[in-house]
Parts: C-alpha cells; sequence; structure tokens
C-alpha cells in the first residue's frame, strides 16, 4: 500500500465516522422534535374536546349578562375578547 493510498483511506476513514456522529446527533434531534410535535398535538385533540363545553359556557354568561344587565360580566367577557348584543324579548304576537 503507497503513501497515497493510505492516506486517501485515512480520509475516508475519517469522513465516514464524521457523518456516522452527524447522522447520529440529527437522528436525537429528530426524534426529540417528533415528541414535542406530538405533545403539542395531544393539546390540540384535548383542546377540541373541550370547545363545545367553553361554546355553552359562554353563551351563558353572555346571556346571563344580558339578562341581569350585569356590567361586571360584560367587562370580563369583554376583556377576554368576547362580544355580544342583547335582543329584546320577543312579544307574542296578536
Amino acid at each position: 500500500m503507497t503513501a497515497l493510498q493510505y492516506r486517501t483511506l485515512l480520509v475516508l476513514g475519517a469522513l465516514a465516522l464524521i457523518l456516522a456522529i452527524v447522522n447520529a446527533v440529527m437522528f436525537s434531534n429528530n426524534r426529540q422534535t417528533q415528541n414535542e410535535l406530538s405533545t403539542r398535538g395531544q393539546y390540540i385533540q384535548q383542546s377540541l374536546q373541550l370547545e363545545p363545553l367553553s361554546q355553552s359556557l359562554i353563551k351563558s354568561l353572555a346571556e346571563l349578562a344580558a339578562k341581569d344587565n350585569d356590567s361586571q360580566l360584560k367587562e370580563l367577557l369583554a376583556a377576554q375578547g368576547i362580544s355580544f348584543s342583547a335582543n329584546p324579548p320577543n312579544s307574542p304576537a296578536r
């Protein structure tokens, strides 16, 4: 084996080792990212299950604020970005 062949093989071996280390690091980072995305997806799924309850609660609070003309409750809803308008009760048709 000549010196040129030895150096070429040494460089190729070192390159293979570096690529293996880079591959291991990228695999680890990819696994962490997948775990984070999985956790976020689970949070979103759980939030979607609570959505009907949240809407029902907000609707009830808005109806109560309109019915009792509760300014504190109106301010609380407004602070959360919830606006509503009170419709007067319909009188029976004659």
